[in-house]
Parts: structure tokens; sequence; C-alpha cells
């Protein structure tokens, strides 16, 4: 039986992992904390078939200016971090012009068309359908050009890629969600997207399945994995466990962790907050704020606020500015209530220069495949590039063309 030794219980780890042992793989599953607490359990909690375009930085001016004068929400920097950031951004807003980010988008919606059929049997055979709604979510507008701007992108991918949508007038959005105070200028509903009440849940029923079709979950310090004659050895709560292969699955922890084996590997880590809200009024689906940039999303603790994209330093103090001023707008809209938790949730989301995920093996170290980078989707694509990597791993044609997400484009 072939063995492999995967690092990282979040959506990405554990996806793999599921993928593996339904080939007849042994697989030890290792993560310091409990499975999908991390990344995973931090995101906003959708499942985006509609996402079929990464997200791209603007080229426009008016778009940078509002980025570089803090005018939009979407985005909030530290000054002094930007240097640190400064080779992966440059790479991504290369990547993100428009014939370039068109070949990408090639490859993103190939992967994306795979979601939904991936979560399909893991939600059924872990027994977590409670946990999933196949309604979509809603996005509200303030401001008539972001709207129309929106239907029109919206429109455009509609044509090329036949994602579902509707527009919504202030009125049918109040009928939709009356728990809002101000449905502003109404708004759109993807109609294809799953959205989940509790992530993390999601993938801790993903773990316990794979824990009883016979997978091993250990503690363990991803940092002690080391090359052997034979394949691959990690120190765990347990003691050494051995393997013929190891995978890097550890978010956007992977490219300092890979810098050990020669690996320089560039990403743009930038980090998000959350914090739930109880006692105020119901919301139906998920709702994002075009203007503000944060969504709220009905869970089992709560609604909860996730922010976009902050930029700073690694070791930086939380700073969240941007949950603030979400938090501020949120209450424009519906009686959010008290928050839940003393201070808010920070993790990291990591995304790569040309927005594709790190799927297949190093190119320097036999039996070492690596599995990360999935920017915003690691939630929406853990299963399906965890299928497409266990088929590699396995000498399988793979079900999906991403070539384009092989390592060797950053030289590992």
């Amino acid at each position: 039986m072939r063995s492999a030794i995967v690092l990282g219980g979040g959506m990405v780890g554990v996806g793999t992992a599921l993928h593996l042992q339904s080939r007849g793989w042994s697989v030890a599953l290792i993560d310091r904390n409990e499975p999908g607490r991390e990344t995973s359990y931090g995101n906003a909690g959708i499942i985006q078939s509609e996402a079929v375009r990464p997200y791209a930085m603007p080229h426009d001016i008016s778009g940078l200016f509002d980025i570089a004068t803090g005018r939009t929400n979407d985005v909030h920097y530290e000054p002094l971090a930007l240097p640190y950031h400064l080779r992966p951004l440059l790479q991504y807003w290369w990547n993100s012009f428009p014939k370039r980010h068109e070949q990408i988008a090639q490859t993103y919606a190939r992967l994306i068309a795979r979601a939904t059929p991936e979560h399909e049997p893991l939600i059924a055979a872990s027994g977590a359908g409670n946990l999933v709604r196949r309604d979509g979510f809603r996005v509200i507008h303030r401001e008539q050009a972001q709207f129309d701007k929106e239907v029109e992108e919206a429109e455009a991918v509609r044509a090329a890629y036949g994602v579902k949508f509707k527009v919504l007038s202030a009125r049918e959005l109040a009928q939709a969600e009356p728990g809002l105070s101000d449905s502003g200028l109404g708004g759109m509903q993807w109609l294809e997207p799953w959205t989940v009440a509790d992530p993390g849940g999601l993938v801790t029923c993903y773990a316990e399945l794979f824990i009883r079709r016979g997978g091993r979950f250990v503690h363990g310090d991803a940092t002690t994995l080391a090359q052997t004659g034979t394949g691959w050895s990690v120190t765990t709560a347990d003691g050494p466990i051995d393997a013929e292969a190891a995978v890097v699955a550890l978010g956007p922890w992977s490219p300092e962790f890979l810098k050990r084996f020669g690996y320089d590997i560039p990403m743009v880590r930038k980090r998000g907050y959350h914090r739930h809200y109880s006692g105020g009024a119901p919301l139906d689906l998920p709702l994002r704020d075009a203007a503000f940039g944060y969504l709220m999303n009905p869970m089992v603790k709560g609604v909860r606020i996730t922010t976009g994209a902050e930029l700073s330093g690694p070791d930086a103090e939380p700073t969240p500015v941007q949950l603030a001023k979400a938090e501020t707008a949120a209450r424009q809209l519906i009686d959010l209530g008290k928050p839940v938790e003393p201070e808010p949730w920070l993790g990291t989301r990591p995304c790569m220069p040309d927005m594709l995920p790190v799927v297949g093996p190093a190119a320097g170290h036999k039996g070492l495949w690596l599995h990360f980078g999935h920017g915003h989707q690691g939630f929406t694509l853990g299963p399906t590039t965890g299928r497409l990597l266990a088929e590699m791993m396995n000498g399988e044609e793979p079900s999906v063309d991403a070539t384009a997400c092989a390592p060797a484009r950053f030289g590992a």
C-alpha cells in the first residue's frame, strides 16, 4: 500500500487526504491544531461556483487612487509593510492585465466548475447537509455606477460560462430580506453558490469522514518534516511517521516552510478579519455590501461579518480598521445585535501572484508534493484540487487540465 503524509488540516489538506485515501493510499493527516481551525474556519462560508474569474488588481487610475488614499474598504494597507509585499504585488498587478487575466480565468473557470460536484459527495457521506444551503447569496448596491458595472460584468460571465444570477430591485431585495432596514438601490442574487453555516465545522465533518474510513489524524509539527532514504518522515505526538510521499498543504505558511528545502515561492498574504453578531434582525442569505467591501453571512454563531484584504507585516499586531468600517456600514442596513467574541478573528489568505493555486510535484525532491495558494477560494476548491493532486500522485490522467497550476512556474 502506498503511503503519504499530508501537512495541513484545512479544507485543502483534508480534501487531498480523502482523495488519496479513496485511491487506496495509507494517509496520515498532520496539523498542530484540530482540522478546520485556521484559515478554513475564518472564511466567508461560501462555495463560490460563480467565481469563475479570480480577483484582479485594478489598473484604472480611479481604482488605484481609491486604494492608495484609503477611500475603499476592500483593501487596507500599512505603508511601512509595502516593501515586504512589493515583489508578489508587482507580479499580481502584471497578471491582472486583461489579456493575461483572461488566460488565467480559463484555467480558474475549469476548476470552479468542479467545486460543487466535488463537495456534494463529501457533504452527503459526512452527514453535513444540515450546514449547507444551495440558494446562492445576494449583493446590495448603494451606488448606481458600481451597480451598473457589476451587472455588466455578471452578464459577461453568464455569456462566457453560463453562470446564473438575477437582478433585484430595491423592493425585491426588501421582500427577500425583510430584516433589512435599508435595501439601497437593490442588488443581485447569484443563484448557484452554496453557503455554509459553519465553515470550520464542514471541514471537521470531512476530517471525521476521513478518520471513519480508516485515515489517521495526528497532531504534529510540520517543521520536523525530513527526507529519508525511502521517502519522508515527520515527528508527531504519536512519534515519528514515515511515508513515501509528503504533501505540503499549509496555506499561507507554505512558502516560508519550503525555504528550508531551497524553494523561494512568492505569495501575496492578504490578512482578513471576521466577527459574529447575535440578537439582531434575521438575515436569510449571505449579503455582500458592494460599497463597503464586506460580506454578512448568517451562521451558527450569529451573523458573521468578513472583511476584505489587509496588507501588513507578517508579525504585525491586529488592526481591524476594515471590520470597524464594515460594522458601521452594516448597522445602517440591519440590526446586527451585539458582538459574540470579545475580539475579532484574524487570518491570512494565501494568494499567488498569478491567482492560481500551486498543485503538483516539487521538482527537486522526490515524493514531495505542493498544494496551496488558493487565495480566497481554498474553501471552495480544496476538494477539487485535492482530486487533481491525488490523480497526479497516483499516476492518473488529471480530470481537469490544470497545467498552469504546476509548481514549476515558480521554479519549484
